[in-house]
């Protein structure tokens, strides 16, 4: 019995090491190096990790050193937080913008700026422009001003948003459409229809032709106004003939 077992694992193993020996070429590290090296949509393996060493391929370092543009630096992230820390205090804050601000890069101090508009911190947001402003490397942008003057008015800071506004205005700036409908909204909501009307004719001037939607918040919000609602819709029917307004019934205007 013991011999016969004996010839029996003798005969499996002699066809075990035949199969592998079949086998062995096609799982070669060569043939495995070919393959994937002439293929690389089947695994995406990289040349270097074939040969033994460890890189990406766009070439960008991954982990906490790489930056994407929605995410904030921890230089960012500290100085927001140390401005919100002493916002209610203006002499510790002056310090802190003159230790740390400062000292920030171009693009960190932009971020800081954007993210306090987006918490709609418009008090510090302010304080940071001016200090990217004092900036040698500071131009006249439209869209810092655009995002900071869209941010104080949906808070209804009109004051500030008309003094950056004049500010823009002295620079040589024209915002878009989308910065002339938010201001002529916000004066709308502060009760201010003179203001709105200024910005009225201010776009009316600016080189680009106005688009429809701030005609239409002007002839909706001047209803209490007939005077004025009626120079704002001989304008838009100039510009915009083939459009249908919409008027409400005399009643409203005090017409009976």
């Amino acid at each position: 019995m013991a011999a016969l077992r004996l010839l029996q694992r003798s005969k499996l193993s002699s066809s075990v090491s035949r199969i592998f020996a079949k086998c062995q070429p096609a799982f070669s590290s060569s043939y495995l190096r070919d393959s994937f090296l002439g293929c690389p949509d089947r695994l995406p393996v990289s040349r270097a990790w074939l040969n033994g060493t460890r890189s990406y391929r766009d070439g960008r370092p991954r982990g906490p050193l790489w930056r994407g543009k929605k995410l904030i630096g921890k230089e960012a992230l500290f100085v927001i937080q140390g401005m919100k820390r002493f916002m209610d205090d203006d002499e510790r804050l002056d310090k802190f913008i003159k230790s740390h601000v400062t000292r920030l890069l171009k693009l960190d101090m932009i971020a800081v700026l954007s993210e306090f508009e987006r918490q709609e911190e418009v008090y510090l947001s302010l304080k940071t422009f001016e200090v990217i402003q004092k900036q040698d490397w500071y131009k006249p942008d439209v869209y810092l001003y655009k995002d900071l003057i869209i941010a104080l008015a949906k808070c209804k800071k009109m004051e500030e948003a008309i003094k950056l506004w004049e500010s823009m205005r002295k620079e040589g700036l024209y915002p878009d459409s989308q910065t002339y409908t938010e201001v002529i909204r916000g004066f709308l909501r502060f009760g201010s229809p003179a203001d709105a009307m200024n910005v009225y004719e201010d776009m009316k001037s600016a080189p680009d032709p106005p688009d429809e939607l701030p005609f239409r918040i002007l002839l909706k919000g001047l209803i209490a106004h007939p005077l004025l609602r009626n120079r704002v819709k001989q304008d838009f029917e100039e510009l915009f003939p083939e459009r249908h307004i919409y008027d409400p019934p005399e009643e409203i205007f005090g017409v009976r």
